[in-house]
């Protein structure tokens, strides 16, 4: 790019607030000539999260008050927790019918209907938060997740990330690989199947069910996010070990899921307000488990009433062979998902190379 192209960029970015992002609608080509301020717009948005969950049900509270600033009261939505309109896990369903206009979730959960959709959300030994962020703007990422839930009459968008996770509270040591077989943990996603390879059990449950399906013994071990959560949780009353790295989950997508007919028939300055609350919501999660994070593993350490492992080197190496197998499975399952395997793994291998220039150099200083 020459001097000129650049300074012309540069004023179309400041005339733009900053936010300099492809389309990803399909309707660039739209304006809002003759705007319509008179219709109302009333929205439901149902989510995987309990009622009021701290971070993740926030955010949606959040989302929705900036919708709602940003379109100067044309659009309201009315965000419903998990089980206050429809179970958990039927929010995609829910969504993709039309018997809500959007969803907020993480799209492992419906690697049932789309196994592709994992990637996504997160992969064992991927990318963390920034790099996500990276491939699904910046790559293929959004074209594909795009053309996915088009399948599924759904428009999805980032809405956050948990970034870089905890591996998850164990009621016995984990010394060997020996002592995953058998073990009934809750894991989601491409970490559950590579759990399945170990010799273990993954169990899928809303997060309103993990505390008491420890506490029953129906699992053995559960992760789920980072030393914020899992410490209001609870989870440490219940457990003795706590075991890191988050192998499993470096940097966790959520998304928000769109009706795509309901969202293709708001006018188009809708549309921009929903994509651009969306990126917002993306950098406020984000952001937010970070700070929390610090501040509760502080708390957690002072407390002493856990152990904090970690695993060794030879577990995390015959984790990532396991995962190697479950990826290579998953891209040989259908052409699209060896497209998103290609493009994900293509991005990883060259972003890691930038960061060993880079961050990784400056985080061993």
């Amino acid at each position: 790019m020459n001097r000129k192209s650049f300074i012309k960029k540069a004023a179309m970015v400041a005339a733009t607030g900053g936010l300099l992002l492809p389309s990803c609608t399909g309707h660039k080509e739209k304006t809002n000539e003759g705007l319509d301020l008179s219709t109302r717009y009333k929205w439901k948005m149902v989510t995987t999260w309990p009622p009021n969950f701290p971070v993740l049900g926030e955010a949606c509270q959040l989302f929705a008050e900036w919708v709602n600033q940003m379109s100067a009261g044309q659009m309201t939505i009315k965000v419903y927790g998990a089980g206050e309109l429809i179970p958990a896990l039927e929010v995609f369903d829910a969504v993709s019918s039309g018997a809500s206009e959007m969803g907020n979730g993480a799209a492992y959960y419906w690697a049932g209907k789309a196994p592709s959709a994992q990637f996504f959300t997160a992969v064992p030994f991927g990318m963390n938060a920034q790099q996500m962020n990276a491939w699904i703007y910046r790559g293929d990422g959004m074209k594909l997740w795009h053309t996915l839930y088009k399948n599924f009459g759904l428009l999805p968008f980032p809405a956050g990330n948990t970034t870089m996770q905890m591996a998850g509270w164990f009621n016995k040591e984990i010394n060997s690989m020996d002592d995953f077989k058998g073990l009934k943990m809750r894991i989601p996603g491409l970490g559950g199947k590579v759990l399945a390879k170990a010799g273990g059990t993954a169990v899928l449950s809303s997060g309103n069910e993990i505390y008491s399906n420890l506490e029953r013994g129906v699992i053995d071990a559960t992760e789920w996010i980072g030393p914020y959560h899992d410490y209001i949780m609870g989870f440490h009353k219940i457990a003795k070990y706590y075991y890191s790295p988050g192998w499993h989950e470096p940097g966790s997508v959520l998304e928000n899921i769109f009706n795509l007919k309901a969202f293709s028939e708001l006018p188009y300055h809708l549309q921009v307000i929903l994509e651009t609350a969306s990126a917002r919501m993306n950098i406020w999660v984000i952001s937010e488990f970070e700070a929390k994070n610090n501040e509760y593993l502080q708390k957690i350490l002072a407390e002493k009433q856990v152990e904090i492992r970690q695993f060794s080197p030879e577990i995390l190496a015959t984790l990532k062979k396991h995962t190697n197998d479950v990826l290579s499975e998953l891209a040989e399952s259908d052409p699209f998902a060896k497209e998103v395997y290609t493009s994900f793994t293509n991005f990883a291998s060259g972003i890691r190379n930038w960061a060993s220039y880079s961050e990784k150099l400056y985080h061993e200083l």
